[in-house]
């Protein structure tokens, strides 16, 4: 049985943006089967807890205090980066990552590089 990714309500427990997020990416790739809803459930996820990590982060800072008062790497840290991993390998494991397709070979016409 194949959901339809047009019908599928995004997943309880995301946030207002991941939300969008999903309605957004099943519009443009019309993702269907479960597999790839429940990659895009899990990015999504993953998503949110590096957003929760950087507000916290803005807050407080990368560098925090021991109790020794040494400098250390806010543990928050280091959720940031995996949560941006997973949300980054999610977008790839669905073959969201690529570059449009051009029309021919060569470099792509517009600007000075």
């Amino acid at each position: 049985m194949r959901s339809s990714g047009r019908n599928s309500a995004p997943p309880r427990g995301l946030s207002a943006e991941a939300r969008k997020l999903w309605k957004d990416i099943l519009r443009e790739y019309s993702i269907t089967d479960p597999a790839g809803l429940s990659i895009l459930r899990a990015g999504l996820e993953s998503f949110d807890r590096a957003s929760t990590a950087k507000r916290l982060l803005d807050v407080e800072g990368a560098v925090v205090r021991d109790r020794w008062g040494q400098s250390k790497v806010h543990p928050a840290a280091g959720v940031d980066r995996d949560s941006r991993a997973a949300w980054l390998s999610a977008l790839k494991q669905l073959h969201l990552d690529l570059e449009p397709l051009r029309d021919g070979p060569g470099r792509p016409g517009g600007g000075a590089y």
